[in-house]
């Protein structure tokens, strides 16, 4: 190319050989595809690791990420900024990221100075509110986009707003392959004269090889010598998760359909070489995919850029390559349909033929090295579409410009106050307390706490939580008295429950945290679990007369709501939950004294977060602004002259015709507050509430009354208030928590809304 001197060094992002997915053979394809098209340019790759013990990589790989560790990604935006790369690559699937929805990557993203260019492998039409929040920031930080489908294009601009020439759609890459008969490769397999089925890759349920084998008695009755060789390895996640329980299924499905002599399984994961050979081998390749909504298959492109005949279901992709006498389309699931367009195929040698030309002619645009120019194009573009921002090294770097830097997470103390039973309530010092025994309250922010670090991907050893949150999900379900539909909250350490209900406070709290789990838990015996238990906590609630009893349910009523629906039942209760709330409001709050009652005692914030959710989500316009004012006069009330947070302390609490307890000054408020802002952020976009919950943040760290860190940086536990005088040094369950539960929430708010901590940071106010 005769510009090849303007692109000098070129990175790429996404995972990597020898880890084994699509994407990282993909991004190595692709990189050598470049390199090779432009041999000036240095192309290097960072590699997303997904394991601690990490993997061997080749000497293109120049810099690595952990998936989990956000402080990796602020560490490879510095080396991408060193390095003085050109352009950067980045392959962007929601899975290979961590953080919430795989928001881990904004925060590369928002620091890196030069042009972006993004490879979308999947372009959600229905996103959930966390995707949709992460592909907007996503698109706004990336120069160029591309797709490897025109309906990806047309999902970006009618869904997403983005416009048209900011997308290039480019075939995903292939490797050249000759167009030859399969009876040349047969022999090696040991299926000469055979009839060859294939479908390969990464084994899992969405992939519908069922509905194939269904079809395979009736493709035999026609053709007896047909052989379907399915091959692959089970994808590493799902066998992590659940096991090869999906191939077994197959296998039993093959014998009880008396077809197992015509399937052959080969699970493993094979190199490029050897997939040529038995992508050489197929006579027709299958892919029954189950959902439509499947942008991009590196798989089918590979065999049918090779000239090979193809039956598939209607995704996406498959429609696109397909049209016009290129392929066979079938309905989802429908194995009748697939053994017609197989049988069809093999009965008309000519029409097969004919689909097999049409497919490798239009597959000469597909192959690596006019896939490598079409990006080459696009990075261009990319230079074009933005002026470079000049490369000082550390121009920018002031405390003023960086993002804020949050701890990392340790969860050495939450390990050490778990017993096989659940979680201690007290420590003295920073040991457990065992005669203080065991409660419902702690051991529910506990769950809540491993539902949030499960969903945004942050676990500090890969293994912690999955040890944890049964242990605390299986406490709150012992702690539910069925006889009364009441839960428990004291228990001794020799497991003796020592009442037989608990407050109403406390069953809220269980129920927040079941509501929680009931919506979040990846793990469906959890969800179902806890979503049984918060059904039949639900109806004692409405005989409660404790305001904060009344938040902590409508905080877990808004958790099943927004992510699993609800019954008309739990929709009723939000309303009137929400009723007594605006209720207690209307009799207590005064322009001088904006609360709900006569006196801010504990949990504050709580209040407002509820009618702000609830508010939103109903909507109740009165709920929203109710919720919004009355948190703008606490957080208001709750800070010191030096403008460092001040919560209520719990020794006298703050009555409206009294004075306000300075100390002992609680985490829970530090956390409630925190949390309720962030709330408020999400839902006016107002970044003045992201001050306001940095400040109460701040709080654990040292930013408060008497200048001491409550939190323990060495061990990740936290004092249990501050006094007067001192910490208090013991380092008990509900404190740790609260750091923790802070921690996760900052977390998040930093990865999905890193412009508005960026204009907090330079003391601006975005609206």
């Amino acid at each position: 190319m005769s510009d090849s001197n303007h692109l000098q060094r070129v990175a790429f992002l996404g995972n990597y050989p020898p880890r084994q997915c699509g994407i990282a053979t993909f991004t190595q394809d692709l990189c050598e595809a470049v390199a090779q098209a432009v041999p000036s340019a240095d192309c290097f790759v960072g590699a997303v690791n997904d394991r601690v013990e990490r993997y061997e990589y080749p000497p293109r790989v120049h810099f690595e990420l952990m998936e989990k560790d956000l402080d990796s990604y602020h560490r490879a935006a510095d080396f991408l900024n060193f390095s003085n790369a050109d352009v950067l690559c980045l392959q962007h699937e929601f899975g290979i990221y961590g953080g919430a929805a795989g928001s881990h990557v904004l925060a590369l993203l928002k620091e890196v100075r030069m042009p972006v260019v993004t490879t979308l492998h999947t372009v959600l039409q229905e996103p959930d509110a966390l995707q949709r929040k992460v592909m907007d920031k996503l698109v706004a930080r990336s120069d160029r986009l591309v797709v490897m489908a025109e309906k990806g294009k047309e999902i970006l601009k009618e869904v997403y707003g983005v416009p048209e020439d900011k997308v290039d759609v480019i075939a995903h890459g292939i490797p050249d392959l000759p167009f030859i008969e399969s009876g040349c490769y047969k022999s090696q397999f040991g299926v000469a004269g055979r009839r060859v089925l294939l479908t390969f890759g990464l084994i899992g349920p969405g992939k519908g090889i069922e509905y194939a084998i269904e079809a395979l008695p009736e493709i035999i009755r026609h053709h007896p010598d047909v052989v379907y060789i399915i091959l692959g390895a089970t994808h590493p996640n799902l066998l992590a998760k659940e096991g090869d329980q999906y191939r077994l299924m197959l296998k039993r499905l093959a014998v009880e359909l008396g077809v197992k002599e015509h399937v052959i399984f080969y699970n493993h994961y094979v190199s490029l070489d050897d997939l040529k050979e038995f992508i050489g081998a197929t006579d027709i390749y299958l892919t029954p995919y189950l959902s439509e909504a499947q942008i991009t298959s590196g798989t089918l492109a590979y065999v049918f850029g090779s000239g090979k005949a193809v039956v598939s279901t209607p995704y996406w992709h498959a429609q696109e390559l397909l049209a016009e006498k290129r392929g066979v389309l079938v309905p989802f699931r429908n194995s009748e349909a697939i053994a017609e367009g197989v049988c069809g195929l093999l009965a008309e040698p000519a029409r097969m033929d004919e689909i097999r030309r049409n497919a490798y002619a239009m597959g000469r645009e597909m192959i690596w090295p006019a896939v490598a120019k079409q990006y080459y194009q696009s990075f261009q573009r990319a230079r074009v579409d933005r002026e470079l921002i000049p490369r000082t090294a550390f121009a920018g770097w002031t405390l003023n410009n960086r993002p804020y830097a949050l701890p990392p997470l340790r969860l050495d103390h939450l390990v050490r106050m778990t017993d096989d039973t659940g979680l201690f309530q007290h420590a003295i010092f920073n040991v457990p307390n065992y005669h203080e025994g065991y409660c419902v309250d702690d051991n529910a922010r506990a769950f809540i706490l491993c539902n949030l670090l499960d969903e945004i991907g942050d676990d500090p050893t890969g293994k912690i939580l999955s040890k944890l949150t049964p242990i605390y999900l299986s406490f709150l379900a012992a702690a539910f008295n069925h006889e009364n539909g009441r839960f428990r909250n004291f228990m001794s350490h020799g497991r003796q429950w020592l009442e037989t209900v608990g407050s109403e406070d406390s069953h809220a709290r269980a129920l927040w945290a079941v509501g929680t789990g009931a919506s979040r838990s990846r793990n469906e015996g959890y969800a179902r679990l806890a979503a049984q238990l918060f059904e039949c906590g639900l109806p004692a609630v409405a005989a409660f007369t404790s305001p904060r009893a009344w938040a902590f349910t409508l905080l877990g009523i808004h958790e099943v709501l927004q992510h699993k629906g609800g019954t008309p039942e739990v929709r009723e209760m939000q309303a009137v939950l929400s009723g007594k709330l605006l209720n207690l409001w209307q009799r207590y709050a005064s322009e001088e004294w904006p609360w709900f009652e006569t006196n801010v005692t504990y949990d504050n914030a709580r209040l407002s977060q509820a009618l702000i959710i609830t508010g939103e989500q109903l909507p109740d316009t009165d709920a929203l602004e109710v919720g919004l004012k009355s948190l703008r006069w606490l957080v208001s009330i709750q800070k010191s002259p030096s403008g460092c947070f001040r919560p209520i302390g719990s020794n006298g609490f703050y009555s409206k015709d009294g004075t306000r307890a300075e100390f002992d000054q609680q985490p829970l408020e530090a956390q409630a507050t925190v949390s309720a802002c962030l709330e408020a952020l999400r839902v006016t976009g107002d970044s003045s509430w992201l001050v306001e919950a940095k400040c109460a943040f701040e709080w654990f760290l040292g930013r408060n009354d008497l200048g001491l860190a409550l939190y323990d940086f060495k061990t990740g536990a936290c004092s249990d208030g501050l006094h007067a005088d001192r910490i208090n040094e013991n380092q008990g369950a509900e404190s740790m928590l609260a750091f923790y539960l802070s921690l996760a929430e900052m977390n998040g708010a930093g990865c999905l809304a890193p412009d508005t901590l960026e204009a907090v940071s330079a003391g601006g106010e975005k609206r």
